[in-house]
């Protein structure tokens, strides 16, 4: 299992969706937001970076906004600004153009600090426990009725915006967005074998997104928290 997992890795694009607005914020881009005096996208890239080898900026307008974090800027491939479905339909469309050996598109919100460092694990192993996966060597590889991908859960609650989803769902995606106006990812994946890794919500929920300014406050005290407990513990 240890080498399925490093080869994953190898097989897995994470799309960053950032383009979200913070207007309960005052405006602009919410994942440049500081949080402990470093942007938002740069907490989710910290974390998601040890877990896959390619990575890209979800976001409409200028790029040049994102230059300093060094990674590529790809706008919806779909118009008029649908929401995370269009993202994770544009991180399909650009691995299918871009890495023809990618296998999986991982969804993260730039807006979730808290991100775990075995995201992708986790992820990967509720897709292999699922019982519709006989031989997970031909994962990716299956019709799109059969492949299974997975999303995140904490508290009792889906988090389907964080997910793994596989590259033959991308027609299906397309249909649902263009031509039935599928916006929420929830209508979409009801009909899909989209698994769940459950994650602890304790001390630290680690899907907790910011949308105001209170949100940010307390992700600071969080993130201090997190830092004198592990100062406390034993090395």
């Amino acid at each position: 299992m240890e080498l399925k997992l490093k080869m994953i890795r190898d097989d897995i694009l994470a799309v960053l969706l950032a383009g979200g607005k913070s207007r309960r914020m005052g405006g602009g881009d919410k994942s440049l937001q500081k949080l402990a005096g470093e942007p938002l996208l740069s907490h989710v890239i910290n974390r998601i970076k040890p877990q896959t080898n390619c990575m890209i900026i979800n976001a409409n307008g200028n790029p040049k906004r994102f230059a300093s974090f060094g990674l590529e800027v790809v706008n919806d491939v779909v118009p008029g600004q649908q929401g995370p479905l269009a993202g994770v339909l544009t991180g399909l469309e650009w691995a299918i153009e871009n890495k023809p050996n990618i296998q999986w598109v991982l969804s993260v919100p730039t807006d979730a600090p808290f991100l775990p460092f075995d995201l992708v694990d986790r992820l990967f192993l509720a897709i292999c426990s699922a019982e519709s996966l006989v031989d997970s060597n031909a994962l990716g590889q299956q019709e799109s009725n059969s492949v299974v991908g997975a999303c995140a859960l904490s508290g009792g609650r889906r988090h389907p915006v964080v997910a793994l989803w596989p590259l033959s769902w991308r027609d299906q995606l397309w249909d649902a967005l263009v031509s039935q106006g599928i916006k929420k990812i929830d209508d979409f994946t009801h009909s899909l074998a989209l698994e769940v890794a459950e994650f602890s919500s304790d001390p630290i929920d680690p899907f907790t997104n910011i949308n105001t300014l209170p949100d940010l406050n307390l992700a600071e005290e969080l993130l201090e928290a997190n830092r004198m407990l592990n100062d406390l513990e034993p090395k």
